[in-house]
Order: structure tokens, then sequence, then C-alpha cells
């Protein structure tokens, strides 16, 4: 999955969102996201990854091999 397509489909799931992408091994497939989100606030962060991953429709673990996970929400000032 190139970072571009990760990228719009996490915007589309989160447009508030400060998102940034590292492919880690240059590869295509092995990814770091971080992702500050509005979405997040209140959340566990087991819970906002839960969200991220239903936000990616199963691509993880599939189109996708690897997602790292850096998520929370705006410090709020």
């Amino acid at each position: 999955m190139p970072a571009d397509q990760l990228e719009a489909e996490l915007r589309e799931a989160f447009p508030d969102a400060e998102i940034v992408i590292d492919d880690l091994a240059g590869d295509g497939d092995h990814y770091r996201a971080r992702i500050v989100s509005t979405a997040f606030a209140g959340l566990t962060r087991v819970r906002q990854h839960q969200l991220v991953y239903a936000a990616l429709k199963g691509k993880v673990g599939g189109e996708l091999h690897a997602l790292a996970l850096e998520t929370q929400a705006p410090s709020g000032g």
C-alpha cells in the first residue's frame, strides 16, 4: 500500500487529524503513523488504535504488512 493511499484513508476517517506517515523499511509495506485527532479525546490508547484499525477496514496484516501507531488527542493549547 503506498503511503499516500494510507494517508488518504486515515484522513477520510479522521478529517481533523494531523497525520505523519513514515515508511520504516523503504518497502511500502512497513509504516509508522502518527495521528493527532480530537476523535481520540478521552479514549484509552487501545481504543484509539482500534479506531484506526477499523478505519483501515482490515488492510493491516493484508495489503499493509505492518503499521506502528502513535495516537493522541490534541493537547488543547
